[in-house]
């Protein structure tokens, strides 16, 4: 490959099936991930994460943490400081009244950073934020919440913390193209690490965790060198104008989050695929199997 984008060999015969309507697109997942900043002396340096691989799903791809929303954090009003969760709802694009939705998806960002880096953007009250929590009781509390033993709302509510929703930046939003078997709706947010924590190799999922500069993991993917889907390699992009984490955050609120959903149609004999706003990831796909199949 020329770059490091993430190509799976079974994709051209998917795309090939909802091009010609036997194949019905898998609802997708609600999701979020974490961009997760901190500065350098060379600039902002954002959290990655390399899966292994052996996962069903980008398996060798270079990623953020992040994972599904979880259903028990819909009905739990958590202790919440920041922009209300009407607010919430509306940047995140959610229809009138869907407030406990805004509040899974925040609560995703923020437990899915916790069990997968160790960095909680939670505090005892409104104006700050827990210290180290790699201590014994804080790694007991993070298995269960891996394990899906404990919710985050309960987690919030056992150590009387309150969730810091002010910390985080709504960036961008991406959809799994629907010829994908396992799909997401994912929304992408900017957060600074806090003063006092540090972040440790914690995912299951992934073989290695590295602090990168934006611009040089993006060089990387264009030598192809480093492996990553579209969303990932375009939020590095985005973050390049940005000299502070601060900057990245406050630049968050006037960013677009229209959905980025890829799109199959037939053109001259072949399947173009596609990412709107995102000319360098388009593909060409035979209308049928070629000798050797896959894309152009």
């Amino acid at each position: 490959m020329a770059n490091g984008q993430w190509y799976p060999p079974e994709w051209p015969d998917r795309i090939r099936a909802l091009a010609d309507g036997t194949l019905t697109p898998v609802v997708p997942r609600r999701a979020a991930t974490v961009l997760l900043l901190k500065d350098t002396p060379a600039g902002p340096a954002v959290h990655m994460l390399r899966r292994r691989a052996s996962m069903a799903f980008a398996g060798g791809a270079y990623a953020y943490p992040g994972g599904g929303v979880d259903p028990r954090d819909d009905d739990h009003h958590v202790r919440w400081a920041g922009p209300t969760r009407a607010w919430w709802a509306d940047r995140l694009g959610m229809e009138e009244g869907d407030e406990t939705v805004a509040q899974a998806i925040v609560c995703a960002a923020v437990r899915e950073t916790y069990e997968e880096a160790g960095v909680l953007l939670a505090g005892p009250g409104p104006d700050t934020v827990v210290g180290d929590t790699s201590g014994d009781d804080w790694e007991a509390d993070r298995l269960a919440l891996v394990a899906h033993e404990l919710s985050f709302a309960e987690f919030l509510d056992r150590r009387g913390l309150v969730l810091r929703s002010d910390l985080l930046g709504a960036w961008t939003r991406w959809i799994t193209p629907e010829f994908e078997s396992r799909r997401y709706d994912t929304w992408f947010f900017v957060a600074a690490l806090p003063e006092g924590q540090r972040t440790r190799d914690l995912s299951t999922e992934a073989d290695r965790t590295v602090w990168t500069r934006p611009a040089e993991a993006a060089a990387g993917y264009d030598r192809g060198e480093l492996l990553m889907m579209p969303p990932t390699i375009a939020t590095l992009r985005q973050l390049l104008p940005y000299g502070t984490a601060a900057e990245a955050l406050a630049a968050a609120p006037e960013r677009d989050l229209t959905p980025v959903l890829a799109r199959a149609r037939l053109l001259d004999g072949r399947v173009e695929l596609s990412w709107p706003g995102h000319d360098e990831f388009t593909k060409h796909v035979p209308a049928a199997p070629g000798p050797r199949g896959g894309a152009a």
